[in-house]
């Protein structure tokens, strides 16, 4: 090995040692290139530390399946860890009932190439289906509003309060809901609870063919938010086990990609089903009810079968009893995600989180920033999305064009989302990225406020659209409060956490636009325009917050020595994102 690759190892494993290892890649690169050297992958010796220095593998390759122009695919892929220190790797054990303990190595070693192909193998065999899940969830969740075009008020003797008030039953339970379906789901493991919450919630949702009035539809209201709310959290949990943190941000925004396809979906099967009012002599809406709940109960009995408890865990007779991935493949899936976050193997994924630990992660403020902006950041531009049907009806398009022009902004949306988080993992960034995201709003807020009642219709619809189409950031807060959370326990509590915040934003949102403010909301306009300030100050301090949090315990951490360090990881009563050598995401 020549000194070059001598002096490498040694810089990896004293930056390793100090608790930078989400940094130590980019640190060596960008030192190398500044000398205008070219870093290349070595055989895997004895010093797998050094291999790991010249890896050349970059944040492109996790977005890219055929990896980055000039990258060898067979160089070695195994990123730095604190399972490359022997001092701090004892600390950071996984627990001896970790379910995925026997294929723990930290001295596996893979290639680019090898990576890639477990990486496309999840994709299709738990992404997809994930997918699938949530496309399901929204047709159950979003097909009331289609049933009214088919005259349920008028069916079911309900006024518009009632409308109103069973809108308000469905949110409150849906948010009260969140947090205990994530520890229930942490007791009995996402692969049990959440193919359980389908299979009951569309029970309840089909129930709705036999609605019969006011108190029946309260009571459906009610059962589905209650079955449908900690969904989201539960899914990101699950997705947790396969991914690292830097490929689960795109997941999750593929994951929201298939609710604009769900809406799509649902447009055209909404169209069909109500047209079916009179068959039998039954109303559209009861057969759009029944239909679409008995398709989500069937992908609710699939996913007892397509859900693995955990990467080594796929075995059986609906998988197949060799499971989906061989031996290697399975230790490849294991290391690397603990190597990513050694404390993804600080519980079993069916081990319960007792009160102690919930109250820990409860009052955990290092992530209560995240909740701020999860409550926030949707409110700048969600009123006028959910007015935007009546916006245009008010312009004179009628109900048809109206629902056909609300398609580009959906379209644009999701493109713009998946963008936005490609670009929040590939240079790093969290809170700029949702900044930015507001100031794409913050003029089109300006232009709506000054449209007067005789401006151009289509000046208004293109503005309201090019509004609609901003990157939404809500996946990029999911994965970065699993970042910071840098626990299991916690994790499972806060994704809870984010999504009631969200949901307490929509609550919110319902009474900015306000009926005596129609058609032009010059009022509420005023207001979005106060709240995307807001929304970019808020974002602004956060980065400071994390970055001045991350720069205290820098000071701290470079000052203790070698021996200080040994002692702290030894005896320390810190956990989670309260250890000295953890640096937050922001």
């Amino acid at each position: 090995m020549s000194s070059e690759e001598l002096h490498n190892a040694e810089k990896l494993a004293s930056i390793v040692s100090s608790g930078h290892s989400q940094s130590v890649e980019s640190h060596i690169l960008s030192e190398a290139q500044d000398k205008g050297e070219h870093l290349y992958s070595v055989t895997t010796t004895t010093s797998d530390v050094a291999s790991l220095a010249a890896s050349p593998l970059n944040k492109f390759y996790f977005w890219q399946y055929n990896g980055p122009s000039g990258v060898d695919l067979d160089a070695i892929a195994t990123q730095p860890s604190v399972f490359d220190d022997p001092v701090k790797a004892k600390y950071y054990q996984p627990r001896a009932d970790y379910e995925n303990l026997h294929r723990f190595d930290p001295s596996a070693r893979w290639t680019c190439r090898e990576e890639i192909a477990v990486l496309r193998k999840i994709d299709r065999r738990i992404m997809l289906f994930t997918c699938i899940m949530f496309i399901a969830l929204q047709l159950d969740r979003g097909n009331l509003s289609q049933a009214l075009a088919d005259n349920l008020l008028n069916d079911l003797r309900l006024s518009t309060n009632d409308y109103n008030n069973g809108d308000t039953i469905f949110t409150v339970c849906f948010l009260l809901s969140e947090l205990p379906s994530q520890l229930v789901s942490k007791k009995l493991g996402p692969d049990r609870w959440v193919p359980m919450q389908m299979c009951i919630w569309s029970v309840v949702a089909f129930s709705q063919f036999w609605l019969k009035g006011r108190s029946t539809f309260f009571a459906t209201r009610a059962l589905l938010g209650i079955f449908e709310g900690g969904f989201i959290a539960d899914i990101t949990l699950y997705l947790s086990y396969f991914y690292t943190g830097s490929e689960l941000p795109v997941r999750l925004g593929y994951f929201w990609a298939s609710l604009t396809a769900a809406s799509i979906m649902a447009s055209f099967m909404g169209f069909g089903l109500l047209h079916m009012r009179g068959v039998e002599g039954i109303a559209g809406w009861r057969w759009l009810f029944l239909i679409e709940g008995l398709l989500t109960f069937i992908a609710g009995l699939f996913a007892f079968g397509l859900m693995p408890p955990s990467p080594t865990k796929t075995a059986s007779r609906f998988r197949g009893r060799k499971g989906w991935f061989t031996p290697r493949e399975e230790t490849i899936m294991v290391n690397r995600v603990l190597r990513d976050d050694p404390s993804k193997g600080d519980m079993h994924n069916r081990q319960p989180v007792n009160w102690q630990n919930l109250w820990y992660s409860l009052s955990d403020y290092d992530v209560w920033p995240i909740y701020i902006i999860g409550i926030t950041f949707g409110l700048s531009a969600a009123p006028v999305g959910r007015y935007l049907t009546l916006t245009l009806r008010s312009l004179g398009f009628s109900s048809f064009q109206s629902t056909i022009m609300g398609l580009p902004s959906s379209v644009a949306g999701v493109i713009n989302m998946l963008l936005f988080t490609y670009l929040s993992q590939r240079y790093n960034q969290r809170a700029i990225m949702g900044f930015l995201a507001q100031v794409w709003i913050f003029p089109t807020l300006i232009a709506l406020e000054s449209f007067g009642v005789h401006t151009n219709r289509w000046s208004k619809y293109a503005t309201t659209i090019v509004l609609l189409s901003h990157p939404s950031t809500h996946a990029v807060h999911v994965a970065w409060t699993s970042q910071n959370s840098n626990s299991v326990r916690t994790r499972t509590v806060a994704s809870a956490l984010y999504n009631i915040s969200v949901q307490i934003s929509g609550i919110i949102g319902n009474y900015i636009y306000r009926a005596d403010d129609q058609p032009l909301y010059k009022r509420g306009n005023k207001v979005l325009i106060g709240l995307c300030c807001m929304n970019m100050v808020i974002y602004l301090l956060v980065k400071v917050y994390y970055v001045m949090r991350n720069r205290h315990r820098d000071k701290i951490w470079n000052a203790m020595t070698q021996q200080e360090k040994e002692h702290y990881m030894n005896t320390t009563t810190d956990r989670g994102n309260k250890r000295l050598e953890f640096r937050f995401v922001h």
